[in-house]
This record gives structure tokens, sequence and C-alpha cells, in this order.
């Protein structure tokens, strides 16, 4: 008898799972927004049921008698796949752990409360905030549950933050902002997939930002070019605080900064796989462990850790294209000239207009995910092109 997977979305990020699950010989059935979902092709069953609807997606997973339920690379789907399995007796994290893992304020008072070093923080549900000097500039604002550098600004001052916080709270789905120190250093992404509460080390990514004051992420590499030594202290930081939240299985997705004094802070994390094709391209062509089917494995109560031994170590990243603000006039696609190149999507097309970018992935025109044998990196610009109305363009 087939196995039945419940599968929570159906937007790119979920495209990479359902098909994994194909390949498994796994039945799967996909609940989502029909708007934008294009993994539904893929699936054996498809449900257009919203996936903030719990009730309605736990009834029909009960009827089918489904043996187990996950999701990747968001999120605001995590509160649904966690409630359905706490309802079935399937694999998940507790809905306890699901609100420390989804509402930034509760996992930063978490944290800090286990002596795991967070940024000074604030929590606010309406833009009042006055300047009595307990947090020093300059501050990052962000909502307390959204991703992808929605609603995130840094300010430089007393007179920015509050329209900050009414901004931040106006992308928040509960309505609620965090204001907290800005911690200056790198920042990196952790892989990690959880079995029972033991946590299994994957690999560190390297963030790459446009900086203050949006951070609006353009690129992620594999492996993070850091010294053994750093990499230890980030999984030693990392391990210790999905234990404190409380995720005990499937993938996390940690982010940090590393000082350089060499502290480690923790940034935030997430009870799903990293998202941007990190999860579900990247880490295998790095490292060759298939992360999608342990995610896959771990929900239906089959994984085998002693499978997950790496057995290459290539460098891997994804590039997101960002032109500069005008319409776009013509796009050239080079890509089928470069081996490196596994995976392009042209998400503009001419005629578009590309505005200033300020968050998320709105302004994405294209996204490129390589794979190489050597650390040089690619230059973008000679793979995918722009031509804009007011500027000729690279990346």
């Amino acid at each position: 008898m087939k196995k039945k997977l419940a599968i929570i979305g159906a937007n790119y990020l979920q495209k990479a799972l359902v098909q994994k699950a194909a390949t498994m010989g796994i039945e799967t059935h996909v609940f989502a927004w029909e708007e934008g979902a294009v993994a539904s092709i893929y699936a054996d069953y498809f449900y257009p049921i919203s996936v903030l609807d719990r009730e309605a997606i736990l009834s029909i997973c009960r009827e089918i008698g489904i043996h187990g339920i996950t999701s990747v690379g968001s999120d605001t789907v995590v509160p649904t796949v966690n409630y359905v399995a706490q309802e079935l007796g399937l694999v998940g994290n507790s809905m306890e752990s699901t609100l420390l893992s989804t509402n930034k304020f509760e996992m930063r008072k978490r944290l800090s409360k286990h002596g795991i070093r967070c940024p000074k923080f604030k929590h606010f549900q309406e833009a009042n905030y006055a300047d009595e000097g307990t947090l020093s500039y300059p501050l990052i604002v962000k909502p307390v549950d959204r991703g992808g550098s929605i609603g995130v600004k840094k300010a430089e001052c007393a007179r920015s933050v509050n329209s900050a916080i009414e901004n931040a709270i106006s992308k928040s789905f509960s309505g609620g902002a965090v204001l907290e120190e800005f911690v200056e250093g790198r920042e990196f992404s952790i892989e990690m997939i959880s079995q029972g509460g033991s946590h299994q080390f994957i690999i560190v990514t390297e963030k790459i930002t446009t900086g203050p004051p949006h951070f609006v992420e353009v690129a992620h590499h594999q492996p993070a070019q850091i010294t053994s030594e750093e990499e230890r202290k980030i999984i030693d930081v990392v391990k210790k605080s999905v234990d404190v939240l409380g995720l005990e299985n499937g993938a996390t997705h940690s982010e940090v900064i590393l000082s350089s004094s060499g502290d480690v802070w923790v940034v935030e994390i997430a009870g799903r796989m990293g998202g941007d094709f990190i999860g579900s391209h990247m880490v295998e062509l790095s490292t060759g462990f298939d992360y999608l089917k342990a995610v896959i494995d771990v929900s239906l109560s089959e994984f085998e850790g002693s499978k997950t031994t790496k057995v290459r170590r290539m460098y891997s990243g994804v590039f997101y294209v960002i032109p500069p603000p005008g319409e776009i006039i013509h796009i050239e696609d080079r890509s089928k000239k470069f081996s490196e190149i596994k995976y392009v999507e042209i998400l503009k097309k001419p005629g578009d207009v590309i505005t200033e970018i300020t968050e998320g992935p709105g302004n994405r025109s294209a996204l490129m995910v390589y794979a190489s044998n050597k650390k040089e990196l690619l230059k973008p610009e000679e793979v995918v092109s722009f031509t804009m109305s007011k500027v000729s363009c690279v990346v």
C-alpha cells in the first residue's frame, strides 16, 4: 500500500517536495490557495483550500488516512502542519514550539531566558516608541511573524523608528513588531535535520544581502567560508537554540550573525528547511545529502540517520537577479553556455516595471542556481542580463 503524504502549500517552494515524494512512490495530497499553486500539477490530489484553514485540512486528512504531513520553506504553513500532526498522532512539533519558532518576540524571550546571545529587543503592537535610551542605535525593525525581509528596516535615529514600526506592524499577520539593536557581522544560515530531539547538522550557508536599510537577500553560497572553529561554535549555539525552542522533528533553518569578536548572535530559528532553493537544491548539490527525502522520511517515521553521510563537497549557491529601477526592454539568457548553472528561472518579462527594491522577493527578475568544483564565483550578469529603459544593467 502506498504511503499517503499531506503537503501544505503549492508554490515554487513546495514544487520540489511534491516531485521528490512522487519519485519515492508516495501518494501526495496537496493543500493550497489555487492562485500560484504551481506544484498542484505534480500532486496526486490537489485541494484548493487556504493553508490557514487547519480545521478543514484536518478533516480531509483524517478522512484520507494520511501517514504524514509536511511542508518546506515557509513559516506561514508551519502552524497548520503541526496542528494536523498533533491531532492525528503523526510526527511533528508541539504547538508551543510552533509559536516559539514563528513569532520573533516569543522566540527572543525564550532564547534570552536560557542565556542564548540575542540582540536587545522590545515588542510593539502600535507605533509608540519613546526613546528612553535603553536600546542603542542603529536599530532594526521587523514584523514578528514574516520572513523574506518583508517589513524589515534599519533605523539610524529616533525620528525614523516609529514610521518603521508602523510599516512592520502593517506587514505582520498578528499586528506586532520587534525593535532590536543592530549587530554588526557576517550572516549565516544553518540547515539541520532532527528526529525525536536528535539533531544532525548538514551545512552552513553564507548569506549576501543588499545591506541597510532593508537587507534584502541577493545570494546564498555553500559551504560558508569560515574556519572549523567558527563552524563548531555556530553549530553548538544552534543546537542549543533548537533544543530550547522544542523543535524535535524535521528540518530547521537557523540564521545567525558572527561578530568580528567571534561571538554568535541568533537572528532566528525556523522549524522548516531554508527556502529560496537553499534546502530544495543547494544542499544536495554541495553535500550529496538528499534533504527533501530526509524531510519526508522524518514525517513518515522512516528516517535513518546512519544513511545521511555526505558523499561529496562542492560549491553551490543561488543568485537573485535584481535590475535597477526602470522598464525592462530586453532580457538575454546565456545560461546554456555555463555548465555550472543547474537551474534558471526568468521571473519578469519585457514591459514589466522594476521599482526600487525595499523588501522581499517582489523585484527579483530572475534567479539562478549553480554548482561548481571551483571556489571562484560566477558573475551572474554574464549569465542573465537586463536592458532597462533608463540604463543597460547587470544584476
